[in-house]
């Protein structure tokens, strides 16, 4: 069957239109919430290279938790996955991202690498892996995009240090426990810094688009997954990438994918294509409200999920 993804996707953004946004703008990271809450952009691009657009997708806009996906990429070229996998495990959390009830009662091991405590985890490894962590990270995402044209966005970054309680508390209970290896201002740092990154929809279908066994290891430079480690990763984003919706994702959408609470997601269909969608106003769980349902719609039209 040839699926025409244009058409297709132009239906979804006219039946989308018609509906009433109940999402909310995130109003607790200050910056986030200065965002024009009718932001709306779609990108799919196909394994073939054939890419289809709608609305806002070459505007940048700040990736939040879908960079947590890239430092995991990266921590798992330095450092391999069996020390990584005895400092956070591979289990949904089932709670929300900033959960610090279960990280006490688990001993300090956050139960992923996708909520915030275990993002903190893979930044400590990357602080203690490179020389300069801010731009070699900075550069391995320009390098996956091949586009030079992505940085970060330092107002962002300082507004969520400004309200960052909870993420230090995070740290410092991990200190505690001694699964971080580092100094706590200096991980958080960091950490901001990357949750910072601005990309467009276009961009993070570039970035991500060799998850999906394109022939392509993924990759850049001197950090590259095997086959195995890139369906691990895959499997992190069908099971973790959606916090504590991530069950309700994999039931309506059913692929592997990350979202932000910049109001983007990232999604793919491993072997057929790689498609981001951004809409700022958030459900209650932290997800694009009009993204999910824009997802939901797509694979339901095309009759195209992993299942």
């Amino acid at each position: 069957m040839t699926i025409d993804y244009g058409a297709t996707i132009a239906e979804i953004a006219q039946e989308l239109a018609e509906k009433t946004n109940h999402g909310k703008v995130p109003s607790y990271i200050p910056e986030l919430a200065k965002v024009d809450r009718n932001r709306f952009g779609i990108c799919l691009t196909t394994i073939e290279g054939d890419r289809y657009m709608y609305g806002d997708s070459n505007v940048k806009f700040s990736i939040q938790s879908i960079s947590k996906v890239l430092s995991l990429t990266m921590a798992i070229s330095l450092q391999g996955q069996e020390s990584l996998w005895k400092r956070v495990g591979v289990e949904p959390s089932g709670n929300p991202f900033n959960s610090i009830v279960q990280l006490e009662y688990e001993n300090g091991i956050p139960r992923n690498p996708f909520i915030n405590a275990g993002a903190i985890v893979i930044a400590d490894i990357l602080v203690s892996q490179l020389q300069h962590p801010k731009q070699e990270f900075l550069a391995y995402v320009r390098g996956l995009c091949n586009n030079p044209d992505i940085n970060y966005n330092r107002q962002v970054a300082q507004s969520e240090k400004s309200v960052g309680y909870m993420n230090a508390s995070l740290a410092y209970m991990m200190k505690d426990k001694g699964n971080l290896i580092n100094e706590v201002d200096e991980v958080l740092d960091f950490y901001y810094l990357q949750c910072s990154l601005e990309m467009t929809c276009v961009e993070l279908v570039d970035a991500f688009r060799n998850f999906g066994d394109t022939g392509v290891p993924f990759g850049h430079g001197a950090y590259f997954l095997t086959s195995s480690q890139a369906r691990r990763v895959n499997a992190l984003m069908m099971t973790c990438g959606f916090y504590d919706e991530s069950g309700e994702f994999a039931f309506e959408v059913g692929l592997p994918g990350k979202s932000g609470v910049g109001g983007a997601i990232v999604a793919l269909l491993p072997e057929k294509y790689c498609v981001s969608v951004w809409s700022p106003p958030l459900n209650k769980k932290g997800n694009s409200y009009m993204g999910m349902m824009a997802l939901e719609r797509l694979t339901t039209k095309i009759e195209g999920s992993i299942f």
